[in-house]
């Protein structure tokens, strides 16, 4: 037996996540996706990845300029968040629907204002990957603030809870084992 797709979607839902929203001068308006499939790659050279759909339409902006930001969301901004998820959304409405305003780098890279941090970055590769492309990118320029970020975790956005006490060395945790398991594969 395989793995379906539903099967999939859910473990992935297990793994919470930070919010970005990948944000990128084109023709000289803002175009923007959010994202979640965002990660650091090396410190030396700084490179950060996201996975992008080939189907976005921040797909192809984002292969033509070359340059784009990072912006990572705070707990306050998930109405933002929404709006660059949303297939049906165009730039013109952002400030009017989302609150979303940007200002712009000495390269002209879009920076949302209020997010809990931003980075410029470089393209720097970019490998298809299924029905994704994953752009690596070196960090050029970056700006942190204060404050907790926007998670996302089952399908749902989340906040930071309270702090997990580390586990004694002498009192192991211990995992249940679910109900059913699917055979591992050899």
């Amino acid at each position: 037996m395989g793995v379906t797709q539903a099967e999939f979607r859910k473990a992935l839902g297990c793994f919470a996540t930070g919010i970005t929203v990948i944000t990128v001068d084109y023709e000289g308006e803002v175009q923007g996706m959010t994202a979640n499939a965002f990660t650091s790659v090396s410190l030396d050279p700084m490179l950060v990845l996201v996975c992008v759909d080939q189907r976005a339409r921040t797909h192809a902006h984002l292969h033509a300029r070359k340059r784009f930001g990072v912006n990572i969301l705070g707990e306050d901004q998930r109405v933002i968040s929404e709006y660059y998820a949303s297939a049906s959304r165009t730039h013109e409405r952002a400030a009017e629907v989302a609150g979303a305003c940007f200002e712009r780098t000495q390269h002209g890279t879009p920076v949302l204002c209020g997010a809990l941090a931003y980075l410029e970055c470089r393209l720097h590769t970019a490998q298809d990957a299924g029905d994704h492309t994953i752009f690596i990118a070196e960090v050029e320029e970056v700006v942190v603030r204060q404050g907790q970020p926007l998670l996302y975790f089952q399908g749902g956005y989340r906040q930071i809870g309270t702090n997990v006490e580390s586990n004694s060395p002498k009192t192991p945790r211990q995992n249940s084992l679910p109900t059913t398991r699917r055979s591992e594969r050899r």
